[in-house]
């Protein structure tokens, strides 16, 4: 448990995701770490610094809550959250923040099953659904590059549910891509200072985290 002292060095990025694999592993069998800081002990050790282990970029959604999922405490993760697990420039800020502040040298873009973002994206291409509003026509202008290559991919008589799956993941592997060259501050740490940025989906009805998009080393 990290509560007082000096500040602990950054987890390597094979650890840190270590650690979140174990993590998921305790969520998925109701195991929780009851040494998992999160009592006012925990509170007050951290109004000094914070040193998150990881950042996670992750979709809005109510039921895919990182800290949760990866069974952390206060102070464990760099949480990054919008609706589609989207990149833009402001979260490409967010992930260079935790990098170059706290020394995180692990970025997970985690993308979940039946994501809301990606089925309005693929209402939107099919059946030319309109969004409720021009901000939310952004979110689906981002996540369309994507997912338009799993349609144009699997032709016109494909199934609702294989295009779900299949553009869930194109998504995530899309903003990895984007973190991963759209950055020189993370091309460099990437490079240099044995950073990762990794790309996960949660599945909503087991509760396991797939680490399907792992970046070559």
């Amino acid at each position: 448990m990290r509560l007082v002292g000096i500040p602990p060095p950054p987890l390597p990025a094979d650890q840190a995701l270590q650690r979140l694999r174990e993590g998921n592993a305790r969520f998925c069998h109701t195991a929780r770490n009851l040494h998992v800081p999160v009592g006012q002990a925990a509170r007050s050790a951290l109004v000094a610094g914070q040193h998150p282990f990881a950042t996670i970029l992750s979709c809005s959604d109510s039921r895919v809550p990182s800290e949760l999922v990866f069974d952390q405490g206060l102070g464990d993760l760099f949480v990054i959250r919008v609706a589609g697990n989207v990149v833009a420039p402001s979260l490409v800020g967010s992930v260079e923040f935790a990098a170059a502040t706290f020394g995180t040298r692990l970025a997970v873009v985690m993308g979940h099953s039946s994501c809301g973002a990606i089925k309005a994206t693929l209402d939107f291409i099919q059946h030319q659904v309109r969004t409720p509003s021009d901000n939310i026509r952004d979110l689906v202008d981002r996540c369309r590059p994507a997912v338009e290559s799993v349609v144009q991919a699997a032709g016109p008589n494909a199934d609702r549910e294989f295009l779900m799956r299949e553009a869930v993941r194109a998504n995530v592997r899309q903003s990895c891509a984007h973190l991963r060259h759209g950055s020189r501050l993370l091309e460099r740490l990437i490079l240099e200072e044995g950073m990762w940025i990794v790309g996960a989906e949660y599945s909503l009805e087991t509760g396991e985290v797939d680490f399907f998009e792992l970046q070559e080393h």
